[in-house]
């Protein structure tokens, strides 16, 4: 299992923008894919974003493709989501998940079997 721990989380209007962070380690870092999913009470769990271990690779849902960018540097040990044009419907707590070594790029959470804690996303105005 990997440690994840997210940052970057707030409050920002409709239309702004926000940069999530993923601060990760463990004894099979660099070589897990990493995902990005996101929660709202009451509701499943949505695979938003994912990046394979080199970053050659990468996946969004319909609902964020062209709004959404991840990214990875394996090197400072992050992984990012780079959020832009954010819409009310955003608002969840986002969550940095990671797979076991050398899994492919997917959506399915039961791919992912190490969760961060969670930062919490608004869009309001």
């Amino acid at each position: 299992q990997l440690q994840l721990v997210e940052s970057g989380g707030g409050l920002v209007q409709p239309g702004g923008s926000l940069r999530l962070s993923c601060a990760a380690s463990g004894n099979t870092w660099p070589y897990n894919t990493i995902g990005w999913f996101r929660q709202v009470p009451g509701k499943e769990r949505e695979g938003v974003s994912c990046i394979s271990p080199r970053g050659t690779n990468t996946n969004y849902a319909d609902s964020v493709k062209g709004r959404f960018t991840i990214s990875r540097d394996n090197d400072k040990n992050t992984v990012y989501l780079e959020m832009n044009s954010l819409k009310p419907e955003d608002t969840a707590i986002y969550y940095c998940t990671g797979t076991h070594p050398f899994t492919f790029c997917t959506l399915h959470e039961d791919e992912y079997d190490s969760w961060g804690q969670g930062t919490q996303v608004t869009v309001s105005s």
